[in-house]
């Protein structure tokens, strides 16, 4: 009997690694492939047989774009077969005019997310605590049908929304276009924030509101003084889900943001990136790393509060 509860456990800790191992893959091979140098891309190892930082410095400034280039073609352009034409011709091809202006891509693609998510998220404490606390005519309507949105893909959403975009000239200029991105994140956002944030509200005890509304407070007072403070786990949680929900969006983006190139976020860039001139493995898999970090530093710095957070806004109520 112990033997077979000692094979059990062996068993599952076993399914479990290799569980792990297999959604780590990915991401290990990630930055295995970002810090291969152009000779070692070949290579299937996972382990680089000499690690190199140059894809990460180019992509932040810190080291010339070109010195890779030369590095990718030079093989080609030592044959001596190869004719003075031919070489002027793929030296011109692989002349770096328009470097991947990596860093401004990462600003556009964090100054989009983070006011997006401050608007939904301002926008859902109100409104959240408007659905779970006070009744009003259609409020149960409104309750369930919060998550309605995510029913209807964003392939659906597209022409209605460039057709409406382009009547009110949001689509002609860098600001309009800014602007509603903007709306369209906070349309993506809004509807996870409002579910979370209700089923936490609910749970919060009326006798709390009661004592403070005979203590003359107003409901915005309430809010601000009381639930928001309240509730800092799980708006902490919602701030990172809406975050991510909005850094990871590339439909709209792809779309609304092509006739913009300095405009582009992360993900629309990395997938111009690979079929452009500068598309070496090395130098996409770097982009594709520092466009996860950010993600990842959210969940390790609040790691604590969303555990708690995402527990209590997804049961309470």
């Amino acid at each position: 009997m112990v033997a077979k509860n000692i094979l059990g456990k062996v068993l599952f800790a076993l399914a479990v690694i290799g569980i792990v191992l297999f959604c780590l893959f990915p991401f290990m091979q990630i930055i295995s492939v970002s810090l291969k140098d152009v000779q070692d891309m070949a290579s299937p190892s996972l382990i680089p047989e000499n690690p190199s930082l140059d894809a990460y410095k180019e992509l932040l400034g810190l080291k010339p774009i070109e010195a890779t280039q030369n590095a990718a073609v030079k093989a080609i352009l030592d044959n001596p077969n190869l004719s003075e034409e031919q070489r002027t011709l793929l030296m011109e091809k692989y002349e770096n005019k328009n470097p991947f202006p990596f860093m401004r891509y990462m600003l556009n693609s964090f100054l989009l997310s983070i006011t997006a998510t401050m608007f939904s998220m301002t926008l859902a404490v109100f409104s959240a605590y408007a659905i779970a606390k006070m009744e009003f005519r259609g409020g149960n309507i409104l309750r369930r049908g919060t998550l309605f949105v995510y029913l209807l893909g964003g392939v659906v959403l597209m022409v209605p929304l460039y057709q409406m975009g382009n009547s009110l000239g949001f689509t002609k200029t860098p600001a309009g276009v800014f602007i509603y991105m903007i709306m369209i994140y906070i349309m993506q956002t809004l509807p996870l924030a409002l579910y979370m944030l209700g089923n936490y509200f609910r749970g919060i005890p009326k006798s709390i509101e009661e004592a403070a509304l005979i203590d003359g407070y107003g409901r915005v007072r309430i809010i601000l003084k009381i639930i928001v403070p309240l509730s800092r786990p799980v708006l902490i949680t919602v701030f990172v889900y809406c975050f991510i929900i909005a850094w990871n969006e590339y439909l709209y983006a792809s779309v609304f943001l092509k006739p913009f190139n300095d405009m582009r976020t992360l993900s629309v860039a990395i997938q111009a990136l690979f079929y452009s001139k500068n598309s070496i493995w090395a130098r996409i898999m770097a982009a594709s790393t520092l466009t996860l970090a950010p993600v990842i530093i959210f969940f390790f710095m609040l790691s604590k509060n969303m555990v708690s957070g995402l527990s209590d806004g997804g049961v309470k109520g």
